[in-house]
């Protein structure tokens, strides 16, 4: 088997309250339960688009760095294992990442959205070396464009910069030059947003340090600049780390956008100028592209379905939601509600996977292993315990759900039940949002 390709079989991503891992398309609304259809089967000839269509003019194609659309080439993609290995790296940091809590509150609804916003198509990034998504966006006057990570989890946007006087990992883009921007300044260390990345100093000037799951860090640099979301709307002063000692499995990207719930993230960044909301819709495919909206340009209210974001206060920059049951096959699973809200679920762009408490997890596979008795199991990979053998095909499927290390860890809605849905992150209402088949 070691020559078989190794899929992830993602369940029906149902709306923050509930998941449905129907092998059927459930499609039926309850009362405080909405449930929303994932489509699993795209075309896998559709062109490669030069384009965005529709009204608005700032979407931008971004396609997967190894995939047939894609202009980057030569990095080679991190096989399966390697995968998830920085998923469980990363799942692990974050639970380390604040103490186990009870149930998070609720924050207080704000007042209703602006019409303004910029897109950003994003792609797949695995052939960057990790799973991730990325997006292309221009740093600096004139704008130099640069393929970057962007990432739910985390608040800091960063990219390399040269002189990189410490250390710089290998990246596609070339490095960003400070020197041939007009508008780039470091920022002071006495400054209010200094104290936001923690007050460190270089003689007169801030410091950032970040690290990562993985071990990945990048240090130098807090400085302002102008941000190109796209070549028509521009972010100015924006905050952001002009990394000079750079390490870790980045796969080629130049760097990474932080869409956290802190004050320095691109989100809180934004919200001034374009409104306290951005979207996104992750592809499922390599010829498919998806996008990143930063802005209140959500989609019609009929199409999305909200569920209250919810305050942890130990871990203020996650975005937690209210998850409370799973459904396999159009039947509810018998697991007390504690399971879920006793320490709350995020939902996290960054984590592969999705991780659920055992006594969920256990409930889940089993279920979904009496719906699957036609195929041959396969003996676990990695993280899974629940793969197939697909007769006739030279692949092997396993269920992309794992159980956290302990039962008290909070649960992770991770990227792949998020594919091919908008996910809508509206600070103002302090509301999420899932609108499916909209990539």
């Amino acid at each position: 088997m070691a020559n078989n390709s190794i899929h992830f079989l993602f369940c029906l991503l149902v709306s923050s309250v509930l998941f449905d891992c129907s092998l059927i398309n459930a499609g039926e609304t309850r009362k405080h339960f909405h449930a929303i259809r994932l489509s699993l089967l795209k075309s896998l000839n559709s062109p490669c688009p030069s384009t965005f269509s529709g009204s608005n003019s700032n979407k931008l194609p971004v396609v997967q760095r190894r995939g047939p659309c894609s202009p980057l080439h030569g990095l080679e993609a991190p096989n399966h294992e390697e995968i998830l290995h920085r998923d469980t790296a990363r799942v692990n940091a974050l639970h380390q990442s604040f103490p186990l809590s009870t149930t998070a509150d609720q924050s207080a609804p704000a007042s209703a959205p602006s019409p303004h916003s910029v897109t950003i198509p994003d792609g797949l990034g695995s052939a960057l070396g990790t799973l991730d998504y990325v997006v292309t966006v221009g740093y600096g006057t004139p704008p130099k464009n640069f393929t970057v990570i962007f990432d739910t989890g985390s608040d800091i946007s960063w990219i390399q910069c040269e002189p990189c006087v410490g250390q710089c990992y290998p990246q596609i883009d070339p490095l960003f030059n400070p020197s041939q921007s007009s508008t780039y300044t470091n920022i002071s260390c006495d400054s209010a947003e200094c104290s936001l990345v923690g007050g460190n100093c270089d003689d007169s000037n801030c410091m950032y340090a970040v690290q990562y799951g993985d071990g990945s860090y990048s240090a130098g640099y807090f400085a302002k600049e102008t941000l190109s979301i796209t070549p028509l709307h521009a972010l100015k002063n924006f905050n952001f780390g002009c990394g000079e000692m750079n390490k870790g499995l980045f796969g080629g990207v130049a760097g990474l956008i932080g869409l956290g719930r802190g004050k320095v993230s691109l989100a809180s960044q934004a919200a001034p100028i374009y409104g306290g909301a951005f979207s996104y819709c992750l592809p499922p495919f390599n010829r498919e592209i998806g996008y990143l909206t930063i802005g209140n340009q959500l989609p019609p209210s009929d199409e999305v379905q909200y569920t209250p974001m919810i305050t942890e206060p130990d871990a203020p920059s996650f975005y937690f939601v209210g998850l409370v049951g799973l459904k396999v096959g159009g039947r509810n699973l018998s697991i007390p509600q504690t399971v879920f809200t006793k320490v709350g679920t995020i939902i996290d762009s960054g984590t592969v996977a999705t991780y659920l408490p055992p006594t969920a997890y256990s409930a889940l596979r089993d279920e979904f292993r009496r719906w699957m008795t036609r195929y041959r199991m396969r003996p676990p990979y990695a993280i899974f315990d629940t793969c197939y053998n697909f007769t006739g095909l030279n692949t092997t499927a396993c269920l992309a759900f794992a159980a956290t290390s302990e039962a008290g860890e909070f649960s992770i809605i991770g990227n792949v039940q998020q594919r091919s849905m908008e996910v809508v992150y509206d600070l103002e209402r302090s509301m999420i949002g899932f609108s499916q088949d909209s990539c």
